[in-house]
């Protein structure tokens, strides 16, 4: 509520409009104030001077508190006091008594969490994407539902070689499931083919699923090159799948800071549009933008992307674009390396716990230099829709130690199952792809009575979401896993 400066000098209305005794004037202003839900505001404008101008906001009434939405939600998903030995648990394990219940937990949670933002999140902005720069608890979900498909690779391809099955043969099975990834993503993002012909001219290439099948496939292959066990530490065992990685992330930085991009400067990780004083307004994402409608074309990639209301940006802009797909290919083989851990430190639990928290408080470290601890004043700034290095590093600085944490309360000291987001962890394909078809159908959405108010949107997301955990519990009852 401090005074706030006018953006724009005044400018006098046209005479047609005043009359010989008055001179009226049009002044902008620009106002930073986060509105509660069901309170009550006031916008006071006082003339100081012809030139200087206060604008307040006050607060008539008082808000709503969110704690009490996410009270809601809480008690929506249910307690993490539910141990797995507990008597009153009538369930049998469908899974394997080896498998690690965290990993599928992380998993669920991170599902359960995309599926609420998707459906709206209770229209609440930190469950929205954030417009370029920065992190909302919607950027969080993705890219640790693809670090912990890398953990995820690295337990399924040593249990394949272990069991003496081809080489060659584990390959065929990694391209295909990609393929399969690959074409169900098509799919999923182009609706239209229900509503009649599918259109070849609009249609959008890059999505989730397609990120998803290019970083399995990438990180799956370079887990094969160096598939055979050596009694040495755990993160030399595999320097030629590490040097692949980072020959890749050089070629990322090479692309994003010295392609040449027309009329952009070099090495331009902004939003274009208005932002930048307007200087580069076709400039949206620089060459990651770039790169997707030369190869691409502009009609096959995302038509809205997040920054084009604030920064009112024209050009298309995909977020699961080509070039970002290899930071996603890091993000993976991040993941596969906790998975490195855990086969290499089996049930070694203290080892297990030290290296997580090394690797996060490492990828820490990174991603302060690489952001100077600001939003958008470092050298790569945290950006979801450019997937930048610094975003990497964070998300998978903050992955290492959510694992560390789960797995320390879900398979060491087994006191809370991962219900209800274990379930969902368990089905995560037909979870995704369900909620995405379904998204407009009953009982996940209906007519609301009063589309102004947060409370009817966060009844529905909530509704909506715990129907998929509890359609992924009873598949669970049912022993109904789909498996590509």
């Amino acid at each position: 509520q401090n005074p706030v400066q006018p953006t724009a000098p005044p400018r006098p209305l046209p005479n047609s409009v005043m009359d010989k005794h008055a001179t009226f004037y049009f002044i902008s202003f620009r106002v930073y104030f986060h509105f509660g839900e069901h309170g009550n505001y006031s916008l006071w404008v006082k003339n100081l001077t012809d030139s200087d101008v206060n604008c307040t906001v006050v607060v008539d009434g008082e808000p709503t508190p969110v704690i009490v939405k996410l009270t809601l939600v809480l008690q929506e998903l249910g307690s993490p006091n539910r141990a797995i030995d507990s008597s009153t648990d009538c369930i049998p394990p469908l899974v394997p008594s080896n498998r690690l219940r965290s990993l599928d937990t992380f998993r669920g949670l991170s599902l359960v969490i995309m599926v609420f933002v998707n459906y709206g999140g209770g229209r609440y902005w930190f469950f929205k994407h954030e417009s370029w720069n920065g992190l909302t608890v919607a950027d969080l979900v993705f890219p640790w539902f693809v670090f912990i498909m890398g953990t995820s690779i690295a337990l399924a391809l040593n249990t394949l070689v272990r069991r003496g099955t081809p080489h060659c043969r584990i390959l065929h099975k990694v391209l295909w499931r990609s393929l399969q990834l690959f074409l169900l993503g098509v799919l999923v993002i182009n609706p239209s083919y229900c509503q009649g012909p599918l259109s070849w001219d609009t249609l959008r290439i890059p999505g989730v699923l397609q990120r998803l099948a290019f970083s399995y496939v990438v990180a799956a292959s370079l887990d094969l090159m160096d598939a055979w066990w050596y009694p040495a530490r755990d993160v030399l065992l595999y320097w030629p799948a590490w040097f692949c990685v980072i020959v890749l992330e050089t070629i990322w930085l090479c692309l994003t800071f010295l392609l040449p991009v027309p009329g952009c400067p070099n090495g331009y990780l902004g939003p274009g549009g208005i932002g930048d004083f307007g200087l580069y307004p076709n400039c949206t994402g620089g060459a990651a933008g770039y790169i997707d409608r030369w190869l691409l074309g502009t009609h096959h990639i995302y038509q809205n992307p997040s920054s084009r209301v604030l920064y009112q940006t024209r050009m298309p802009y995909d977020p699961e674009g080509v070039l970002g797909s290899i930071n996603s290919v890091l993000m993976t083989f991040l993941g596969l390396q906790a998975g490195k851990i855990i086969l290499h430190y089996k049930d070694q639990h203290a080892k297990i716990m030290s290296r997580f928290a090394i690797w996060g408080f490492v990828l820490g470290i990174i991603s302060s230099i690489l952001t100077k601890c600001s939003k958008d004043h470092g050298f790569i700034p945290v950006n979801k829709n450019l997937w930048s290095l610094s975003y990497v590093t964070t998300l998978s600085c903050f992955a290492f130690v959510i694992l560390l944490i789960i797995y320390y309360i879900v398979d060491v000291k087994k006191w809370w199952s991962g219900s209800p987001f274990f379930y969902p962890g368990m089905n995560s394909i037909l979870i995704y792809v369900g909620h995405e078809v379904f998204e407009d159908y009953f009982p996940f959405k209906w007519k609301m009575s009063n589309s102004q108010s947060h409370t009817e949107h966060l009844a529905q997301n909530l509704v909506a979401t715990s129907f998929w955990v509890l359609i992924s519990y009873l598949l669970y009852r049912k022993k109904i896993f789909w498996k590509i």
